[in-house]
């Protein structure tokens, strides 16, 4: 069923897409006027290529001016920043000199990990928002929101960084030019230095904020020259520093301490924890898919080779600052690198090429404006994606009318950029700045694991190895590293958790009340013939599939004296407003009308509803929990076209979390079953079959005809002793209290549970089945006896899966009913 519903919903006449915008475009509302327009754009046009023509007239889109190279030295620029020039020292002082190669090292590794993660979605789902968007789609809204908000501080932090180092290393350039401002205190405490760097640092971020709002392709050339420059500064850094090792052949001996791990592993994760920061400019290029040309092919190269070139850069700096620092301080490199800490490298340039300080100097501007250029961009994108999404104010999802970028986000990110770089100290905002993306890339990778299971049939271009179990090793290896920024700073911990809360209480008041109005499903019509308190959902897609499913509900209905509620949803894609989904009107009540007939010849009411929804698997159980209904009744074809599901995406989905009882049925022929057979088992779905084929008798009794047969089959394994055959059987008669019910209980001996009930079920006209019980299949949802048994059978079957016993079972209410019959009759 689950594919009938696709087929349904993206073959739909184009026009229905027209009509709102006619309306409102062109002042037509005249059916031949509309008729003719549809005529000029091709009446055999697919549903998806009119949401693109609508959605350019309609939605807030950015334009796409950035390729591979510009994308990739993003990711470059972001990644090759602060973190090589003014965390190198910091991090070898708690490393090591082998540490802090191997830190590096493992976190090129687990960075290469959570990649993966983003080559696939940022390729699949190519928007602007990056890790926000794929958590939104994965899991709730309210983890969408937090993913977003915390990925929308993390950029900024990072970019604070940036911007405060940059004062650092500008304030030295002027420094070596004769320019000094004194260390004296003069106001608040800061020195005439320190003001002169937090001067420094606004400037460059307002001018960063100005380029972004002039458009993604300036500022794709601006990361560009930058990039290319700061790779040529450092790679000359590495070839001075081998040339300096060639001539000091005990160059070795810097790397031959007594304690290469001289704090242990320890000293190694806090080094990783403190630079995890700068390895996460992958994720920039993942949000950057709304405005990369070709993303599905783009997006995971970029990500890989940025990532391959950066892990390739930090080894090698780290290693030349190691082997080729000669100084006089009687410390060995990996301390003496410690102690300099954010001037660790100022003094490895200074000690192996000429103009080293000035170069360094001007490769570290370098870096750290191309990661303002990068962050600036990141945290834009996050906040507009949040605003467009509806997350946080509308106000953030404006785009400037000339440049089509976000100006709105950018002048509110360029703002908390520039608050935190004038009040955060370095080594916090660095802790604070990897610790929430190392939050942000967990919830991805959980993202990335449900969204496997949920939309299976989402374009993949490039798909992760080994899920769950590779995102899964992710996961718990950024915890530990979380878990140990502690150590480095606490005041991060803090900062994050005042974040969160504050995130919480805007989701509160405004983003989760503006995402859930824009969101919520949309009832287009709703007509209540009567109020019963059963009540049968069924969904319909096309008008063969309402007559037959209404056959098979009506029945079920009519003896629990209850209502079919008759649902169609029209799902509505993502660039179009649910509003604009109601020209589907006129095509949807038709397949009610038919419920509605069949429903007066049963006579049983039918309540009817036409509902609008992004999600029709959401949109039916929503609608099944605000009717508190107690069976949902789907269709399926007996296959499905869906890669990775049991049954089609959505039954896959509903059958993982249904919200009352449900069955599933594969028709083959019409008309009441006079013979059903029930493969049963103790358990509650085997109940919940039963209970089914106890109304259909019980329907085909009121009709005047015989009270259907029902078998109930019991399996058990060969080997089995008759002693324990017997005790099966009363064991079954008790539990599942078949005492005095028109159930004829077989038990038989089998080695293929499938083979035997087909070949036993030859006599009988439908089978009713529970779902399996069995962990190992509960991807598969109904397991794979019960799916076999539908495919392979040729007769009807009915698969059944029990919600909650207690208030939705029917068979205390059958039993009740007859109970009362037999107390009227006597």
């Amino acid at each position: 069923m689950g594919d009938l519903w696709v087929a349904h919903f993206y073959n739909v006449h184009p026009l229905l897409f027209l009509s709102p915008v006619s309306r409102s475009k062109y002042n037509c509302q005249s059916a031949s006027l509309r008729v003719k327009l549809a005529r000029l754009i091709s009446i055999n046009w697919r549903v998806q290529e009119s949401v693109m023509t609508v959605s350019r007239r309609m939605s807030v889109t950015l334009s796409r001016g950035l390729r591979l190279l510009d994308v990739t030295m993003i990711g470059v620029g972001a990644m090759i920043g602060a973190g090589i020039f003014g965390l190198t020292g910091i991090a070898a002082g708690h490393a090591g000199p082998v540490g802090l190669l191997l830190a590096f090292a493992l976190n090129g590794v687990v960075t290469s990990m959570t990649g993966l993660t983003y080559a696939e979605l940022g390729a699949a789902i190519p928007e602007a928002g990056g890790g926000y968007i794929f958590v939104r789609q994965g899991m709730s809204r309210f983890w969408g929101f937090f993913s977003g908000w915390i990925s929308w501080f993390s950029n900024s932090v990072a970019c604070s960084l940036y911007a405060v180092i940059f004062g650092a290393f500008f304030i030295e350039l002027l420094g070596l030019a004769g320019y000094h401002f004194g260390y004296t205190p003069i106001l608040f405490g800061l020195s005439g230095t320190q003001i002169a760097e937090k001067i420094a640092a606004v400037i460059v971020v307002s001018i960063f904020i100005w380029i972004n709002i002039r458009g993604a392709s300036e500022t794709g050339i601006v990361g560009n020259i930058i990039t290319t420059f700061k790779i040529l500064v450092l790679f000359t850094l590495v070839v001075f520093g081998i040339l300096a090792m060639i001539e000091t052949p005990e160059w070795t001996l810097n790397f031959d301490d007594p304690r290469p791990l001289p704090n242990g592993l320890t000293g190694v994760f806090l080094a990783m924890g403190l630079t995890f920061v700068a390895f996460e400019g992958y994720e920039i290029i993942a949000q950057s898919g709304e405005e990369l040309v070709n993303p599905q092919k783009n997006i995971p190269r970029a990500i890989f080779i940025s990532i391959g070139i950066t892990v390739l850069i930090y080894l090698l700096v780290a290693f030349v600052s190691i082997g080729a620092l000669v100084q006089e301080s009687g410390l060995p490199n990996w301390m003496f690198l410690g102690q300099e800490g954010e001037k660790a490298m100022i003094r490895t340039a200074e000690a192996i090429m000429p103009l080293g300080a000035f170069v360094m100097i001007l490769g570290g501007l370098a870096s750290t404006t191309s990661a303002l250029n990068a962050t600036i961009y990141s945290s834009s994108r996050v906040s507009f994606a949040m605003g467009r999404g509806g997350d946080l104010p509308p106000l953030f999802g404006r785009i400037h009318r000339r440049n089509r970028t976000p100006h709105v986000a950018i002048y509110f990110s360029g703002g908390l950029i520039i608050l935190m770089a004038l009040i955060l100290p370095i080594q916090d905002v660095a802790g604070g700045a990897s610790l929430t993306f190392l939050i942000l890339f967990l919830l991805t990778n959980l993202a990335l694991i449900r969204l496997r299971r949920t939309k299976p049939d989402l374009p993949r271009s490039f798909k992760v190895p080994f899920v769950p179990w590779l995102p899964y090793i992710t996961i718990l290896l950024q915890g530990a590293l979380a878990v140990v920024l502690f150590q480095v700073s606490w005041i991060a911990w803090v900062a994050v958790a005042i974040w969160t809360v504050f995130g919480i209480s805007v989701f509160q008041q405004l983003g989760g009340r503006e995402e859930a109005a824009r969101e919520a499903d949309t009832i287009l019509l709703e007509e209540t013939i009567a109020e019963r308190g059963y009540s049968l959902l069924l969904p319909v897609a096309t008008a063969p599939e309402a007559r037959q499913l209404a056959r098979m509900a009506a029945p079920l209905a009519h003896v629990n004296e209850g209502e079919i509620f008759a649902l169609h949803v029209v799902r509505v894609p993502q660039p179009l407003g649910l509003s604009d989904g109601r020209a589907f009107l006129k095509y949807g009540r038709p397949l009610l009308e038919e419920v509605v007939e069949i429903g007066q010849e049963y006579e049983v009411p039918v309540r009817t509803q036409l509902r609008l929804g992004r999600e029709v698997e959401q949109s039916i159980m929503t609608a099944a929990r605000d009717r508190s209904t107690d069976l949902i009744l789907l269709g399926w074809p007996g296959h499905t076209d869906s890669i990775g599901t049991a049954f089609g995406s959505i039954i896959d989905v509903i059958s993982a979390n249904p919200p009352c009882d449900l069955a599933v049925v594969r028709l083959v022929r019409s008309g009441l079953p006079c013979c059903i057979l029930v493969p049963i088992n103790n358990d509650t779905n085997s109940q919940l079959a039963l209970e089914i084929a106890l109304l259909q008798a019980e329907f085909a009794a009121t009709q005047g005809e015989r009270e259907a047969s029902i078998v109930a089959l019991h399996l058990v394994p060969e080997g089995t002793k008759e002693k324990e055959i017997e005790d099966r059987r009363h064991n079954l008669y008790e539990e599942m209290a078949l005492e005095g019910l028109p159930i004829d209980l077989q038990i038989i001996v089998s080695d293929d549970p499938v083979g035997d009930i087909l070949t036993f079920s030859e006599e009988f006209d439908e089978i009713v089945i529970g779902a399996s019980e069995e962990r190992l299949l509960e991807q598969q949802l109904f397991g794979s006896i019960p799916q076999r048994v539908a495919e392979e059978a040729l007769k009807n079957v009915i698969m059944v899966k029990r919600f909650n016993p207690i208030k939705h079972g029917l068979l205390g209410q059958w039993v009740g009913r007859r109970s009362q019959k037999n107390r009227d009759d006597g």
